[in-house]
């Protein structure tokens, strides 16, 4: 089969809600990222075949198709078209899946994939909200098959991390414990300037938002819980974010043909499906799965990015798969950085590339919960 590489990877800083990128448009945002990444690469944009983005809550600034919409605004050729997907939280990571699909079947040869997503413009669970004024109280509740199979019960992303983590048996205080080396780590990364080569500065903003370098525990034991009985707090919870990421899938015709020079080759890819009640569990048989088609064990991979939607669907994952901590997420995750949604996928993926060149690991495999219960893994080889 046709490989797959990955030319580069680049990103915006994250922003916090209401913070740097709060007032940019995310047509503009995203287009920030696509023109970074020609711009590092020295692609002719002309022979890009295809932009696949994700996007969720595509209302508002964020409809009509962003990626088609991002493209332009970057002052790209109009004959190169764009698409945007959604797969909930996944959905860049799935883009980049597309994307690498579309150059091992052999019908593409340069694809942009990445995504966007401004949190603080458009809320989160807008394209939801908006559908009750056409009669429909949450996307499930008015469908009769639904309700059959899975009756009236609640379906929310704070009810699974709940349910996770009283099922793995995870205290509040180990929930905190795991935000705070979040914080650390990320704290250290930006410090380190391991981020410096894979932000493209948006204007003066170069430096994520998120981390808060003056939390402890005691702040943490202090917040009151999202749900009364719940270990649940925002403090183990992903943060409200903006931001883009886009990466440059290319075949080996491409690399021969352009002169480029591929960072990584895409190892693996797949996505499975779990309880969408639940939720957030498919990373746990989605990797396994994802470990048995490849042959690799968890000692075989030097990094993994597991998405910090909520500190418990990390720490089951790690107690289900056996991965010990100091593998995973080590410049921090979605609690200290941020959760863009639609680009969370993008800017792990340029994290974990980055990482893997910096500390000479071989194998990275990220992975992250969407609503619905899917999940998708993502292996990449360092080359």
């Amino acid at each position: 089969m046709p490989e797959a590489y990955v030319v580069d990877a680049v990103r915006t800083p994250v922003g916090r809600r209401g913070g740097s990128l709060a007032g940019t448009h995310s047509a503009d945002l995203g287009a920030h990222a696509i023109r970074a990444l020609v711009e590092r690469t020295g692609i002719d944009p002309g022979a890009v075949d295809d932009v696949v983005f994700g996007c969720c809550d595509t209302v508002g600034s964020q409809a009509g198709d962003v990626a088609r919409t991002a493209w332009l605004v970057a002052g790209l050729p109009e004959h190169v078209p764009g698409v945007t997907i959604d797969r909930q939280c996944g959905s860049s990571q799935q883009a980049v899946h597309f994307a690498a699909q579309g150059v091992m079947s052999g019908t593409a040869d340069l694809i942009v994939a990445g995504g966007v997503q401004n949190m603080s413009a458009i809320p989160i669970s807008s394209a939801m909200v908006v559908g009750q004024q056409f009669g429909f109280s949450t996307p499930f509740a008015e469908s009769p098959g639904w309700v059959a199979r899975y009756g009236d019960q609640e379906v929310s992303q704070f009810r699974s991390a709940r349910m996770i983590a009283e099922k793995w048996g995870l205290s509040r205080r180990s929930l905190e414990e795991f935000a705070l080396e979040s914080h650390r780590r990320a704290s250290a990364a930006i410090d380190s300037g391991r981020f410096s080569r894979e932000i493209a500065p948006v204007g003066e903003f170069s430096v994520d938002e998120g981390p808060r370098r003056d939390t402890t525990l005691e702040k943490m034991a202090g917040l009151k819980p999202l749900e009364e009985g719940s270990p649940i707090t925002a403090a183990v919870a992903s943060q409200i974010s903006d931001g883009a990421g886009a990466l440059l899938i290319a075949s080996e015709r491409a690399v021969e043909e352009h002169g480029l020079t591929p960072r990584a080759r895409v190892h693996h890819i797949s996505v499975y499906g779990a309880d969408p009640v639940w939720m957030l569990t498919a990373p746990i048989p989605a990797t396994q799965r994802a470990l048995e088609k490849t042959g690799l064990s968890v000692g075989d991979i030097d990094l993994f990015e597991c998405n910090e939607a909520f500190a418990p669907v990390v720490l089951a994952w790690m107690q289900e798969i056996g991965v010990p901590h100091e593998k995973v997420n080590v410049n921090g995750g979605g609690i200290a950085l941020g959760h863009p949604i639609g680009a969370t996928g993008a800017r792990l993926m340029t994290t974990l590339l980055h990482e893997l060149e910096r500390s000479g690991g071989r194998y990275g495999l990220q992975v992250m919960c969407e609503g619905g219960g899917q999940a998708n893994v993502t292996v990449l080889e360092r080359l």
